[in-house]
C-alpha cells in the first residue's frame, strides 16, 4: 500500500449507539498522521455505516469522519476499503455506489453508481480497476480517472441461481488474477487482466471468502462451509492453499465442527505466517502441516468479528463487535500478542486501511 498522507480533525462523536450525529464538527490542520481507516459496516438496511480512523502514533481515534465532513450518511453497508495512492475508496454494498474521497481531507472527490451489489476493488492499472460483485453475474470496469464505468466481464456459468458466480476479494499472482466467488459457491475464477477475461476456474470448499499470497507464492483461500441448513449443504471450513502456476488445490486444512464460524483472514508482512479470526485468533505458519490447535490470541467473552494487519509493523488490530448493534471496540497487539490500545469505533468494523 502505497503511503498517504493526512489532515486529521478533531470532532465530537458518538458515546453510545443510540446516539444519532455528532452535535459540534471542528476540523483543525493536525499535521500528517500515520494511523488506519476503519470501515464500520452498521446494520443491514438501516444505513448506519461509518468511517473512522485511528492515530496509531497518538493512540487516538476519530469516528464518523466521513459525515463529519460532507455532513451526509455514508450509506448502507460499508463493505470495504481501498486507496490508488491518490484517493481513499469507499465500497458501499447494500448502497450499490463507492465513495471516492480526498485521502488528506477526506471531501467528497465523487462516486461510481448504478453498481448492483458491490463488494471490493482491485487496481490494474491508473486507468483500470476491477469491482467484484455479490449478485451481478459480472465484474464491473472502471476508470479510476474520471470514475467512469467501461466495461463488464461475464462471470454467469449459465444456471439458473441468480448469484451465481457471486465475485469476493481479489488476488494477484504474476500476471493471472484470482478471484474468490463466495455466496453458495465454491470457485475462484482466473482472469487475464490484459484481455479482461475469464480464462480458467478452480474448485474449493464452499464459500471461499478473504484470500493472501504467501512468501512461497502460494495463495491461501479461506472458505466458511456456508451453514447448516443452506440450499446446497454445510461443511466444515478450510483453509486452503493453492498452487497459482498449476491451478491446483495443494493441500485442504479442515477446521472441525466444534470451531465458531472462521470470519478472516490476513498475513504478516514476511508473508510467512498465515492470522486468522475464527472464534478465537489463530496463527499458522505457512510451512505447517497441520491447524493450530490453540488460539494465540484467546477471545474470552469478546466476539471476534474482523482483523487488520499493519504491513509495515505486524501490529494486529481485532474488532469485537459485542452484539453487531451497538458501537465496537478494536484492540490493538503487538505482533506478540501484547495488547497497546483499545478505543471505540462503530458498527461492525470490517475492513483496515493503513497509510
Amino acid at each position: 500500500m502505497k503511503t498517504l498522507k493526512y489532515l486529521s480533525f478533531i470532532l465530537l462523536v458518538l458515546a453510545v449507539a443510540c446516539e444519532e450525529e455528532p452535535v459540534e464538527v471542528v476540523f483543525a490542520d493536525l499535521g500528517k498522521r500515520s494511523g488506519v481507516f476503519i470501515s464500520c459496516e452498521g446494520n443491514f438496511m438501516y444505513g448506519n455505516a461509518s468511517l473512522s480512523f485511528y492515530d496509531k502514533v497518538n493512540k487516538k481515534v476519530y469516528n464518523q469522519v466521513f459525515y463529519a465532513r460532507n455532513r451526509a450518511p455514508l450509506g448502507d453497508v460499508a463493505q470495504s476499503l481501498a486507496s490508488d495512492g491518490k484517493k481513499l475508496y469507499v465500497v458501499v454494498n447494500n448502497s450499490g455506489k463507492i465513495y471516492v474521497l480526498d485521502p488528506v481531507t477526506l471531501e467528497y472527490r465523487g462516486a461510481v453508481t448504478g453498481l448492483v451489489s458491490p463488494r471490493y476493488i482491485h487496481f490494474v492499472s491508473a486507468e483500470k480497476a476491477y469491482v467484484s460483485d455479490l449478485y451481478a453475474r459480472q465484474i464491473t470496469i472502471i476508470n479510476p480517472q474520471n470514475l467512469q464505468k467501461t466495461g463488464v466481464i461475464d462471470v454467469s456459468d449459465g444456471s439458473d441461481n441468480s448469484s451465481r458466480h457471486p465475485t469476493e476479494t481479489f488476488v494477484q499472482a504474476g500476471k493471472w488474477l484470482f478471484v474468490s466467488c463466495w455466496s453458495y459457491d465454491n470457485t475462484l475464477l482466473v482472469i487475464d487482466p490484459e484481455k479482461d477475461q475469464v480464462v480458467d476456474s478452480v474448485k474449493v470448499p464452499k464459500q471461499p471468502q478473504k484470500m493472501v499470497l504467501d512468501k512461497n507464492g502460494k495463495i491461501w483461500v479461506l472458505t466458511d462451509g456456508s451453514y447448516k441448513g443452506a440450499p446446497g449443504g454445510y461443511e466444515n471450513p478450510a483453509l486452503v492453499r493453492i498452487d497459482p502456476e498449476t491451478r491446483t488445490v495443494e493441500q485442504i486444512f479442515r477446521w472441525s465442527q466444534e470451531a465458531r464460524h472462521p470470519g478472516d483472514l490476513d498475513i504478516n508482512p514476511a508473508r510467512d505466517t498465515l492470522l486468522v479470526v475464527a472464534g478465537g485468533f489463530y496463527k499458522m505458519g505457512v510451512d505447517d502441516s497441520r491447524l493450530p490447535a490453540a488460539p494465540f490470541i484467546a477471545a474470552g467473552n469478546r466476539l471476534f468479528f474482523s482483523a487488520g494487519v499493519d504491513p509495515q509493523s505486524g501490529e494486529i488490530y481485532l474488532a469485537d463487535a459485542v452484539d453487531y448493534a451497538q458501537n465496537a471496540m478494536v484492540y490493538r497487539f503487538s505482533p506478540g500478542g501484547a495488547v497497546i490500545d483499545s478505543f471505540r469505533v462503530g458498527i461492525s468494523p470490517g475492513d483496515y486501511l493503513f497509510n
